[in-house]
């Protein structure tokens, strides 16, 4: 007896130890997303631009920059494009047009560079608030409320299905009880508001520093970007959240 005892007590000892891969393995995530989106970000920036009159074309960096924030969280996202500007200043040609080096610095495009790792902090941060309050709007009365004002829109009042107070009031219901609706609504703001909030004023500045310009001047210079930033997030709103249906990990992971 005391014998199976004292094989039994290893046992239990390698058994507590056992829960450790598992914060390993976490940690090898969030390294293999970062360094994932931190390519993905390259590729993006590395595609043909479109040119816009101006010596800084429309890329698809702030697509993948945005689309990190929303989807990693402002930690991870954050450090994705940190990786991604790092790897590009020692010299790997990963920019716009494959620039590469410190030198890019002394570019117009300088000021958007630098502040995308900041873009991606704010895009987490904004999404998590905002997908956090979708899902409570959703489950709300207020929203319960709405969504029946709009059932009884649409139910009785006129016998044509196809009649457009019935169609109007059976899409303002789904809107309201649809969870993925608010849920991209919240990611798009989000997305835009890092870009509106940090990434073009920044840029803004670098545009006055680099060509010696008032700011009026450079606002001009800066507003070929705005309709293609709005598209851009659109898009990463999109596919941020068909990344969060088809891995709902991802979502509830995001840091």
């Amino acid at each position: 007896m005391a014998n199976a005892a004292e094989n039994a007590a290893p046992a239990v000892t390698d058994a507590a130890t056992l829960p450790a891969p598992v914060a390993r393995s976490s940690v090898a995530t969030d390294i293999a997303l970062i360094a994932s989106f931190a390519a993905f970000i390259a590729v993006c920036a590395i595609l043909p631009g479109i040119p816009t009159g101006t010596s800084v074309p429309i890329t698809l960096q702030t697509f993948g920059v945005t689309l990190a924030g929303l989807v990693l969280g402002w930690r991870r996202g954050g450090l994705a494009v940190l990786l991604y500007l790092v790897l590009g200043l020692a010299g790997l040609p990963i920019f716009s047009g494959g620039a590469g080096g410190v030198a890019v610095l002394q570019g117009a495009s300088a000021g958007y560079l630098l502040a995308f790792p900041v873009g991606a902090v704010v895009a987490g941060l904004l999404a998590g608030r905002g997908l956090s309050g979708a899902d409570r709007f959703v489950a709300s009365t207020t929203a319960s409320a709405l969504a029946a004002r709009f059932d009884r829109l649409g139910e009785g009042l006129v016998p044509a299905r196809r009649h457009p107070t019935r169609l109007v009031g059976s899409v303002g219901s789904r809107i309201f009880r649809s969870t993925a609706t608010w849920r991209y609504v919240a990611l798009f703001v989000s997305g835009l508001g890092a870009s509106f909030l940090v990434i073009h004023p920044a840029g803004i500045v670098g545009l006055m520093h680099k060509f010696d310009i008032s700011f009026h001047e450079a606002l001009l210079g800066d507003l070929p970007f705005w309709p293609g930033d709005i598209i851009k997030n659109l898009a990463a709103a999109g596919v941020a959240l068909a990344i969060f249906r088809a891995f709902p990990d991802m979502l509830r992971n995001r840091r």
